[in-house]
């Protein structure tokens, strides 16, 4: 089958690869009908997210028809049409039991205090091959995957897959509540999720913070006040917006490859940041295959750490989606001490969370495929990736067809 591979920082191919089999008797195997790109999966290959095995399979986001289970498997049959949750839980432990199954005990391979077992990740997530592929085998495949309804297509079936669900986590980490001011740091496809998340949770305003035009032109659909950093100080914009006080809650959908401003009013102040931040990139990235203008790690790993402490107010909340490497250790803890404020992070809990969002899409309440933006076979993979690695505009989310 063809298969995404990583062979190393700024080298994936399309390979040629053996079909996978089932390996234990809780494996399903999946014909994948759609994958995505994430942003995700970039750390990977500009080497924001160190411990990758050569060879393994990229990509954790799928929608498709199980064709094979393991005697195990009891809710699933060859024929069934599933989303596959990014992460993997066996659902029996007590962090399952608990709905925190992005923390299963179980799935790692590396042992409990190994954290998230996610697809297509580094060595320790598993590692377990990824999901931009033909086929699949799906690990502890009763509780990685949720059965679809006829009345969810699978266009609408791959935003469930990671990003509504992480999106959703990330308004819940911030503890969103009826009224509030929310900030959504990054207007990619994650932040716009959020912004959907922040309103339905009951925010009367979110501000949504990015570079790029189209991102910002799409959050302004959705009703979301906008701010450019490349044109205002994001931190006096909200300041200003909030009467001096700050927003009640900050959702981070950025993580370690935020950008600073290049130009505007905060230009400056990245500028005189620059040596500190180039310390943070040698130390999230140590190894980089830099070509041109592709697989460039972000230049300023902890600026949104910096503006959201600044921008929320006192006794605010911080809810972290976007990624941090395990290599990553700055974070301006004294600031947010001294504010009394609430922190929150993590990778998100897929198997608790998707089911009522899925029953919010299979009953026509929102449709998340107005944020898909490019449909791309998955012959033509390598060339949507180097397009979506240079942040182009217009780039948003990539959904990937195998037939």
């Amino acid at each position: 089958m063809r298969a995404l591979v990583w062979h190393g920082e700024g080298d994936i191919r399309l390979d040629t690869v053996d079909d996978p089999t089932i390996l234990d008797p809780n494996d399903a195997i999946v014909r994948i009908t759609r994958s995505a790109i994430c942003g995700t999966d970039l750390h990977f290959i500009r080497g924001t997210m160190s411990g990758m095995k050569e060879g393994t399979i990229l990509g954790h986001e799928a929608v498709g028809e199980v064709t094979a289970v393991g005697a195990a498997v009891r809710r699933f049959a060859p024929g069934d049409r599933v989303v596959v949750s990014s992460t993997m839980s066996c659902g029996v432990c007590w962090q399952c039991r608990a709905g925190h199954t992005a923390q299963c005990d179980t799935a790692n391979p590396n042992g409990p205090q190994a954290g998230t077992c996610f697809f297509g990740g580094p060595q320790t997530t598993g590692p377990v091959n990824g999901l931009q592929a033909e086929y699949a085998r799906i690990p502890y495949a009763s509780n990685t995957l949720t059965a679809l309804p006829d009345t969810v297509s699978d266009e609408q079936a791959i935003l469930l897959s990671d990003i509504f669900p992480t999106a959703w986590f990330g308004a819940e980490l911030a503890g969103v509540q009826r009224g509030d001011t929310v900030a959504v740091y990054g207007a990619g496809v994650v932040g716009q999720f959020a912004i959907a998340s922040a309103f339905r949770q009951g925010a009367s305003r979110v501000f949504a913070i990015d570079g790029v035009e189209t991102r910002l032109v799409q959050a302004l659909d959705q009703n979301a006040d906008v701010v450019d950093f490349n044109r205002e100080d994001p931190v006096q914009a909200l300041m200003d917006a909030t009467l001096g006080i700050g927003v009640d809650a900050v959702i981070d959908a950025v993580g370690v490859d935020a950008q600073r401003p290049s130009s505007g009013p905060a230009a400056a102040h990245g500028e005189q940041q620059a040596d500190e931040f180039a310390r943070e990139v040698a130390q999230v990235a140590p190894s980089t295959n830099v070509q041109g203008e592709n697989w460039v790690p972000g230049n300023a790993p902890s600026q949104v750490s910096r503006w959201s402490v600044e921008t929320v107010r006192k006794y605010g909340r911080i809810g972290i989606i976007g990624v941090y490497s395990p290599q990553m250790m700055s974070y301006p803890i004294g600031q947010a001490m001294n504010k009394n404020l609430t922190v929150r992070m993590g990778n998100c809990d897929h198997r608790s969370v998707t089911p009522p969002l899925l029953d919010l899409v299979a009953s026509g309440v929102f449709d998340p495929t107005r944020f898909i933006t490019q449909h791309e076979p998955i012959s033509d993979v390598v060339d949507a990736y180097l397009t979506f690695d240079r942040r182009e505009e217009g780039w948003l989310k990539t959904v990937l067809t195998t037939s």
